[in-house]
């Protein structure tokens, strides 16, 4: 059976505002090493596929700097979506066209800007989870053994049925939990089977679609219109005009809330998803005073700050816990405790018609 993947690589990483623009999101950045998140994405799968294998699903807006980034990527092999819809329609469209291309696929699905350290661990990981999917239809997805009580991410929440495969525990899942408040996810820490969901799945294409077809059923008829359109030839008319019809939704409460051979893997190979900019304290090295410092800097009395310069001096005195971030055209300044909420900014700046600052 041969082996796929789906990098999902069309989000803006609005969180990352303002080094990821519009035009230059976050993925395309290098966040962490020499090479941009999506050229590491790609990297790391070409340890276990081919790079014909390999699939990127992006917007319009993307496509080109897909082409530029990886040059080697098939351009059939990079999928357009029309419009947003979220998780689950971005997959359906892969899986069609994945179908198409590799029948009798097993399909990884990741996400396109995290950082993993332990590249190694994550293949063995993978490869296990591929093993597990082949296997009576199963859905597989990585949970990330939490460190710390996150209240921004998704949970999972393992049963006590446990198998081991190749040397791997595999645990049954009981259910996905929304992102939770801080005590429900201090709580989760303490339990001991709650996992972080890294938003990367496995499974067979036709399981995959199986499972839309009986929960989805209207995005599954928009799939199957698709596919007939596309055997006439107007490949690209008939995508643009009938994803338009598919619903917003993600596929962890399309699919993964609701199914139950669902199986867990929990996973420690230096995961980070780089979602706002306090990232960069867990995946950089800190000075004596816990900053993170990029740049032209010159701070004397400053505390846990992350201050990074596009050239420009930036010097700064007695200040702590601020994130400091300048660009050609936009400086950010903000307390850390408001990182997550930086797309608030964006939200005013399209209020106030200043996309350019976008």
């Amino acid at each position: 059976m041969t082996i796929t993947s789906v990098i999902m690589a069309g989000g803006k990483g609005e969180r990352f505002w303002p080094k990821s623009r519009t035009n230059l999101p976050k993925q395309f950045l290098n966040i962490s090493g020499s090479k941009s998140m999506i050229q590491q994405s790609i990297a790391r799968l070409e340890l276990l596929m081919d790079i014909s294998q390999i699939f990127v699903v992006t917007n319009e807006l993307y496509a080109e700097l897909i082409k530029a980034q990886i040059p080697h990527l098939p351009h059939e092999n990079i999928i357009i979506e029309p419009v947003g819809r979220n998780t689950a329609p971005c997959i359906g469209l892969a899986s069609i066209l994945i179908e198409e291309k590799f029948p009798d696929s097993t399909m990884v699905v990741i996400p396109s800007d995290h950082i993993i350290e332990n590249e190694a661990g994550f293949i063995k990981i993978l490869e296990t989870a591929i093993q597990v999917a082949q296997d009576n239809n199963n859905l597989v997805t990585l949970g990330i053994q939490p460190k710390y009580p996150e209240t921004g991410y998704g949970y999972i929440q393992s049963t006590e049925e446990v198998t081991e495969i190749n040397g791997l525990n595999v645990y049954k899942v009981n259910k996905f939990v929304e992102k939770p408040n801080l005590e429900t996810a201090q709580a989760y820490l303490s339990a001991g089977n709650f996992y972080w969901n890294s938003g990367i799945f496995v499974w067979k294409t036709d399981t995959i679609r199986s499972y839309i077809r009986e929960l989805m059923p209207d995005m599954h008829d928009i799939m199957e219109t698709m596919k007939a359109g596309m055997k006439s030839g107007n490949r690209e008319i008939v995508i643009r005009s009938e994803f338009k019809k598919m619903p917003d939704q993600s596929i962890d409460y399309g699919i993964m809330e609701k199914v139950k051979n669902i199986y867990v893997i929990p996973c420690v190979f230096g995961w980070d998803d780089v979602g706002s900019w306090t990232a960069l304290e867990r995946i950089n090295e800190l000075d004596d005073h816990g900053n993170v410092i990029k740049g032209n800097i010159l701070n004397l009395d400053t505390k846990r700050c992350i201050i990074e310069s596009n050239g420009k001096l930036i010097a700064t005195l007695g200040i702590e816990d601020l994130i400091i971030v300048d660009t050609e055209d936009v400086t950010l300044i903000c307390t850390k405790d408001k990182a997550q909420e930086v797309k608030l900014l964006l939200k005013e700046l399209r209020m106030q018609k200043l996309e350019q600052y976008l």
